[in-house]
């Protein structure tokens, strides 16, 4: 059931720390490129051996009652200054979680006025648990996302389940449950931000035609299917006069295999931006990023050009 690639040795609270074996010097760390060194308040300070010790990790160190790490998402909140109706703000948290990034989704899933949350809003942003990216081609759209991954893994996997976890102790039969969630309200989003990063801080030279200035998500109109498409990663840089300029869009999926249909979703993009005559669209590197092997018309595609594909040696040999 592991979600998380021996060679990744991720925590499920967040991508792969590899200082942590010397120990925290910041034990909570709300940065959106690295994980808390939570492994070493575990028994014995070990992360996950493998794959196949994985799940018994998670359920004996993270959803044991009487782990160290069951209640620190909820102190994380509580230890900050300027929150002071914790119920709240949980709640403005697990709606993100439940996959509501703006701030009309979020007010909507609470029943409430989004006028009555933006002050919650900014005060998780800048505790450092929320984060929120701008759309790339709508200044005025913005995402909000968890920023801290055992954050969302409390408020995807833990928080429904409380009272069996808490009162009755069934962490092993929580965590059987919660392999859905974990992977689309944890991991996924995870994957999607390391690609953001990678794109942003450790592309290959030549990849893209600039220097890359910045990396967000973006949404696409498509007027002619009635639909819109979101993409995880716009790379966005500036030309010799200033102008910025798009130089990649991609994907960036964890657990499904990527093919042709996700390059010609890319190309058809790529053409609506062209299109609404964003710079750089027509020349834009197309980009998929993936935790499973490519298929075979991809990979083919792939050698002709049409396409660039990072896998997870890709990520983490940067």
């Amino acid at each position: 059931m592991s979600a998380i690639p021996e060679e990744c040795q991720w925590l499920p609270c967040g991508a792969k720390n590899p200082e942590a074996t010397s120990g925290p010097a910041n034990p909570i760390s709300t940065s959106s490129t690295c994980s808390p060194a939570y492994r070493d308040w575990a028994p014995g300070g070990e992360a996950p051996a493998s794959v196949a010790s994985f799940d018994n990790w998670v359920v004996d160190n993270v959803l044991d009652r009487f782990s160290p790490l069951f209640r620190e998402a909820r102190y994380l909140l509580a230890e900050e200054p300027d929150i002071r109706d914790n119920a709240l703000y949980h709640s403005v948290l697990a709606a993100v979680a439940e996959g509501n990034h703006t701030r009309g989704g979020i007010a909507g899933y609470l029943e409430r006025k989004a006028t009555d949350i933006s002050y919650h809003l900014t005060v998780l942003e800048d505790a450092g648990l929320l984060t929120r990216a701008v759309d790339a081609f709508r200044p005025g759209r913005s995402a909000y996302r968890i920023n801290e991954p055992l954050v969302a893994f409390h408020h995807a996997v833990m928080r429904p389940e409380w009272s069996r976890l808490e009162r009755q102790g069934r962490a092993a039969q929580v965590w059987t449950a919660s392999a859905r969630r974990f992977a689309g309200s944890v991991v996924g989003p995870r994957f999607e931000q390391i690609a953001r990063d990678w794109a942003q801080d450790h592309a290959p030279d030549g990849l893209f035609a600039l220097p890359v200035a910045e990396v967000s998500y973006g949404v696409v109109n498509d007027p002619e299917h009635k639909t819109s498409h979101e993409l995880d990663l716009v790379a966005l840089g500036r030309d010799t006069s200033g102008q910025r300029v798009i130089l990649g869009i991609g994907e960036a999926k964890w657990q499904e295999q990527m093919g042709a249909g996700h390059l010609d979703r890319l190309k058809r993009i790529q053409e609506l931006l062209v299109r609404a005559g964003h710079p750089g669209a027509d020349s834009a590197r197309l980009v998929c990023v993936s935790g499973r092997p490519f298929s075979a018309p991809l990979r083919e595609a792939a050698a002709h050009g049409d396409a660039h594909l990072i896998s997870l040696d890709d990520l983490y040999r940067s």
